[in-house]
C-alpha cells in the first residue's frame, strides 16, 4: 500500500512541476465560483510539485531499500 502511495505522489509532483513550469496547461475541471486558467507558470505549484515530488521518491527509494 505504502508503494502506491509514493508512486502517486511521485506522479502528482511531476504533474505539477510540469504545470508550475508552464510546459502542461490542463483547463479547470471543478469550479466553485469564476474559473480562470492559468495562463502562466506558477512558482508556488512548482514548488509544491518538487516538494511532493521528493517526497514521493524517497517514499518510494525507503521502500526499495526494506526489501
Amino acid at each position: 500500500m505504502r508503494i502506491v502511495l509514493g508512486v502517486v505522489l511521485t506522479l502528482l509532483g511531476l504533474l505539477w512541476i510540469l504545470q508550475g513550469a508552464d510546459v502542461v496547461r490542463i483547463r479547470p475541471i471543478l469550479c466553485v465560483a469564476d474559473c480562470q486558467p492559468i495562463t502562466d507558470g506558477s512558482l508556488g505549484w512548482l514548488a509544491v510539485g518538487v516538494v511532493t515530488l521528493a517526497l514521493g521518491l524517497r517514499v518510494v527509494g525507503v521502500l526499495r531499500r526494506r526489501r
